[in-house]
């Protein structure tokens, strides 16, 4: 009895040490797989990283054909036209090469003539492509007892160069109360065979569809359009740190596009009697976003990078994998 009793507890002792050694291999090998793929993971990312920055510098350090870049100059000044026309037995000039394109881009980037950025720095877009850049501004009328509902009177889009894709009055669905004339610049004669709201609402959602848009507080304007556009793709001037911290202002402040604009632009608008204008307010929006807009589009950059990237593995989510389908026979075979 005595033999019997003591190989029982030999063979549960083995089997105890066994469970052990089962349960730590199998956690070893989980922590392995996991270790594993965030390897992978970041593999991944910094080569994807790499070849982005590979095509940028490439991009930037191509050799340009002098030819070429005064063909494109000619587009922009038709005098140089008349001066390669003389000159057409000789290499074109590297100085006047460098001044027409100096000279076209200060035509192309969108600002002011009359007030270009407190900066000074030019603003190609990186991030996104020009032609899916626009910008919006809106302006209110106050509906329903005491003017205190809004709604859409005017609205105004235009493209990343300042052009004018959309500037039409909106007839309100409900009489108007208040013209708020001191800050929407709607008088009564401007809504008299206005676009009816369903029809411009329609119009504006299909100029938009697909698009970056720029704007001040813009989310009002979204919610007067009752719209959504997806978050990404929103560049509220009103929010960003990026103007804050350009103007010297503590991060989190909310600042006016009138104060925003004669700080970093040195442009005066909203001002006189006559109200705001959407299609000014517009171009102000547009031009604070180009001061920063490297910075600021890297950063959306990150941001999507990150929300991509695909979530730690867990251990309770694995679980499954503990099952002893999924391991080599080996681990199980007893010893002699």
């Amino acid at each position: 009895m005595m033999s019997n009793s003591s190989k029982r507890n030999k063979v549960s002792a083995s089997g105890g040490l066994l469970g052990n050694y089962r349960y730590l291999c199998k956690k070893s090998m989980l922590i392995r797989a996991v270790e594993s793929a965030r390897a992978r993971k970041k593999h991944h990312d910094m080569r994807i990283i790499s070849n982005r920055k590979k095509k940028r510098t490439s991009s930037l350090c191509e050799p340009l054909d002098p030819n070429t870049l005064m063909k494109k100059a000619k587009l922009v000044d038709p005098n140089l036209e008349c001066q390669s026309t003389l000159n057409s037995a000789s290499e074109p000039d590297h100085h006047s090469v460098i001044t027409a394109l100096r000279d076209s881009w200060e035509v192309d980037s969108g600002f002011s003539e009359s007030s270009p950025p407190a900066s000074g720095r030019s603003s190609p877009c990186l991030g996104s492509c020009p032609a899916s850049v626009v910008a919006l501004d809106c302006e209110m009328v106050g509906t329903g007892p005491g003017g205190r509902c809004s709604e859409l009177a005017r609205c105004s889009i235009i493209d990343y160069h300042g052009n004018i894709l959309y500037d039409k009055y909106v007839q309100p669905c409900q009489p108007v109360t208040n013209f708020r004339t001191p800050w929407s610049g709607i008088r009564r004669h401007h809504l008299h065979n206005a676009v009816p709201f369903a029809e411009a609402r329609e119009e504006i959602l299909a100029i938009l569809e697909g698009k970056v848009v720029v704007g001040h507080s813009i989310y009002n304007d979204f919610e007067v359009l009752n719209m959504d556009h997806p978050g990404h793709m929103v560049r509220d001037t009103s929010t960003t740190h990026h103007l804050s911290q350009l103007a010297g202002f503590p991060r989190g402040r909310c600042s006016s596009l009138k104060f925003l604009a004669s700080k970093l632009l040195n442009r005066r608008i909203q001002a006189g009697r006559r109200g705001h204008c959407s299609v000014e307010d517009a171009q102000a929006a547009l031009d604070l976003y180009k001061l920063v807009e490297a910075e600021w589009e890297q950063e959306m950059e990150r941001r999507l990078r990150d929300d991509d990237a695909p979530p730690e593995p867990s251990v309770h989510s694995s679980d499954h994998y503990m099952q002893d389908e999924f391991w080599p026979d080996e681990v199980f075979t007893d010893g002699p």
